[in-house]
């Protein structure tokens, strides 16, 4: 017998509830306060819009335990959601700090606002703890937005970092852990990372700061595919004894810096760097700085770059799988010739697909009818290999652009994103939302979404891997996921036959149980 942990869920509005309250969505708290003193192995507070404050009976620092998820309004970075506040909280590392939160290992905090207004204050702490922060903004702290230290090894995603006082980012101790798709804008340093901590920072944006990343002491941060620009003095700043691993000839780092006054990259230590593949002004590099062009082995294109054969030219290779789960998926695309990119029978299935890339499948696997005038992109020049793609996907309504008139080729595509996607492009009725009681993490999938994903459940387009029940919604889809709910969707409008898999279909079988 399987044992299950159910998770309690409460609910707060800071406007209409009361702590006398029972937590429920009828009869709400008013505190995030008075719903973090439930004590459950498995905890989901969802806050309403509003101002949690003092003024409105919290008291802080808050902490949200392990296991324990605090969800906002993912959709809109916690806009409407606004925690303000600050308490003493005892760090084993540095003494006596003014935050506003405290993570414990596995807690998550999901889309809200966070702010410290405290002199010298702290939105998040972290302190040799894994959560999870995805989809909030961190702004007006009198410090900085979030501070790691102790083995801390949390995973940063999809963040807004803007206007703090110091710094939006600080990395201190043996911090480790993830911090990908941020934005840090308009802080004195975007990124602080010092003493020994070894984070991985990857395809972040950081602009207009005056410094956007500084590292001091022993820090070895790893920087993949940043886009650092129009920050005010510089890009990257390496002091100490610090040495950032800004790529190889195996794996280039593929880093942009542009456009800024002093420096893009200034390493003020006695020892020398080596930067493979990143794109620098050398008239901006100080220090000693070896320079390298990325030496790409020549192979057959993937989606990140433009085919070299067309599909008529070159019949489709038996792509090499070695047993994966998504095989049988892949293998079929291949036959109908919807991956002719990798020729070269490699590909690279769990490697995180593009908004590009995924534009560029579901264009020529669907081949949309143009359903609007296609958006003129900023960010995509009629010169950029995905542009048609783009362009086609894009007036199918297949896919979207940002409010800032950005499309945003190269950041990893959300498996919401292609399951809102897929329904929306292929116009398919909409489903009752019971169809989402299959998932476990179904707290994490924001309102606007939730029709869509039910649709996309109820018509079996969704899969999940390795576990049926977790959506995971906000993580980066890899290619393998990408084929297997783009087949999928084939399926459901009646291209091609189901393939049978423990991965999909999960709502069908749970029905048939019933």
């Amino acid at each position: 017998m399987e044992n299950f942990i159910l998770a309690v869920t409460l609910y707060v509005n800071p406007m209409t509830g009361n702590d006398t309250n029972t937590g429920s969505r009828l009869s709400p708290f008013k505190s995030l306060t008075r719903a973090l003193k439930v004590t459950k192995i498995s905890m989901i507070i969802h806050l309403e819009s509003g101002t949690y404050s003092a003024a409105s009976g919290e008291v802080f620092p808050l902490i949200i335990p392990g296991g324990a998820t605090v969800v906002g309004n993912e959709a809109n970075k916690g806009a409407e959601i606004v925690i303000s506040g600050s308490g003493e909280y005892q760090s084993p590392s540095f003494g006596i700090q003014n935050i506003t939160f405290l993570l414990l290992d596995n807690a998550s905090l999901l889309g809200v606002t966070v702010t410290n207004p405290s002199a010298k204050g702290t939105g998040i702490w972290i302190e040799s703890a894994a959560p999870t922060l995805a989809n909030n903004t961190l702004s007006d702290c009198g410090r900085e937005g979030v501070f790691t230290t102790g083995t801390a090894k949390p995973t940063i995603l999809d963040n807004i970092f803007v206007q703090n006082t110091a710094s939006g980012l600080v990395m201190a101790g043996h911090s480790q852990g993830e911090v990908l798709r941020n934005v840090f804008q308009r802080n004195p340093l975007g990124i602080a990372i010092s003493d020994f901590a070894a984070p991985a920072i990857a395809n972040n944006k950081l602009s207009e700061n005056r410094t956007a990343i500084a590292l001091s002491r022993n820090a070895r941060p790893v920087l993949r595919q940043n886009l650092i620009v129009k920050n005010t003095q510089g890009g990257l700043l390496v002091n100490g004894n610090a040495i950032p691993d800004l790529g190889n000839t195996e794996d280039p780092a593929d880093n942009i810096f542009r456009d800024h006054s002093e420096f893009d990259l200034y390493n003020a230590t006695t020892q020398k760097l080596v930067s493979v593949g990143n794109q620098l002004n050398p008239a901006l590099v100080k220090g000693l700085v070896e320079l390298l062009p990325a030496e790409r082995v020549a192979v057959s294109t993937s989606f990140s770059e433009a085919p070299t054969e067309s599909p008529s030219e070159k019949l489709p290779a038996p792509v090499q799988l070695d047993e994966h789960w998504a095989e049988p998926f892949i293998q079929a695309l291949v036959s109908m010739d919807l991956t002719h990119s990798f020729a070269d029978g490699s590909y690279q299935t769990d490697k995180p697909m593009t908004r590009a890339q995924y534009a560029a499948l579901v264009a020529i696997a669907f081949n949309p009818f143009p359903k609007i005038p296609a958006p003129d992109f900023m960010d995509v020049p009629e010169d950029f290999w995905a542009y048609s793609a783009i362009q086609i996907a894009a007036s199918g309504g297949f896919v979207g652009g940002f409010s800032d008139r950005t499309f945003r080729p190269d950041q990893n595509v959300q498996r919401l994103q292609v399951i809102v996607s897929l329904v929306n492009g292929l116009g398919l009725p909409s489903a009752d939302s019971h169809a989402l009681e299959v998932y476990s993490d179904r707290h994490t999938i924001p309102d606007y979404a939730r029709t869509a994903v039910a649709t996309a459940t109820q018509r079996g387009i969704v899969v999940n891997y390795p576990d049926p029940k977790v959506l995971a919604p906000s993580r980066s889809a890899t290619r393998a996921e990408v084929a297997a709910m783009v087949y999928q969707a084939l399926v459901a409008i009646g291209r091609t036959p189901a393939i049978k898999s423990i991965y999909v279909g999960l709502h069908s079988r749970s029905s048939q149980v019933e």
